[in-house]
């Protein structure tokens, strides 16, 4: 048990072979160390999750790519295959479409000062039952 191993010699004095147990201790530690790495499982399957993450969402983003590109040569295809008076007429649609959008947004806007005007006795009767309700609470705390 006290034979030192073939391949590493003796130590000639006790410098050396206090040298020769640290370093055989700082290998010792390396050694437990990755041991106590291997079973910590937890550990382990936080990394492998992470790694599984990483590759799963390079590989969605490249199904993306691909679903994009395709989806865009279709509508080519399609596009190529149509005849040019179908083309114009669904430009015309789309134009006429955004033509009754506006003037919608339009008449909503128009719409909503003439609401204000026809409450008008709502609002007023509103805004002087506050003055009335903030007047009496001001006499009361004095």
């Amino acid at each position: 048990m006290t034979q030192p191993p073939h391949d590493e010699p003796t130590a000639t004095s006790t410098e050396e072979l206090r040298e020769q147990v640290e370093q055989t201790r700082h290998e010792l530690g390396d050694t437990v160390q990755a041991l106590a790495d291997k079973t910590d499982v937890k550990a382990r399957t936080q990394e492998k999750a992470a790694a599984l993450k990483e590759q799963t969402t390079a590989k969605a983003s490249e199904l993306t790519a691909q679903a994009k590109a395709k989806a865009s040569e279709a509508v080519h295809a399609l596009q190529d295959q149509l005849p040019d008076d179908a083309k114009d007429k669904a430009a015309l649609t789309a134009e006429q479409v955004k033509a009754k959008a506006a003037q919608a947004q339009r008449a909503w806007q128009d719409k909503a000062p003439e609401s204000v005007r026809d409450n008008r006795a709502a609002l007023i009767a509103a805004g002087v039952a506050l003055v009335a309700a903030y007047a009496v609470l001001r006499r009361k705390k004095k």
